[in-house]
């Protein structure tokens, strides 16, 4: 959980383990989610983002980005948990690498 996008990326860039699957939002102060995902990515290309935002304008930016999918909120929790699933599936674990 970070509060501003700014905290999002510094967060990402301090875990040792990264997480599967990050989930953006668009509106946060300092640092917009389209921004905060352009960064991330900038560090570690392999990153999944899954974004999410009411505002469906920010979709082209947000795929172009590079976030892996774009849920339109009000999401339902099934909904979000099909698209983790569905990312989770793109995703080769270490183990077979």
């Amino acid at each position: 959980m970070a509060s501003d996008g700014d905290e999002a990326v510094q967060k990402y860039l301090a875990l040792n383990k990264k997480p599967v699957i990050v989930i953006m939002d668009q509106r946060m102060p300092v640092k917009d989610g389209v921004t905060a995902t352009q960064e991330i990515l900038k560090h570690d290309p392999s990153a999944k983002i899954l974004f999410g935002s009411a505002d469906l304008k920010v979709k082209t930016d947000a795929l172009r980005a590079g976030a892996t999918d774009f849920l339109l909120k009000p999401f339902r929790m099934d909904v979000l948990l099909s698209a983790i699933e569905e990312i989770e599936g793109q995703i080769t674990p270490l183990s077979s690498q």
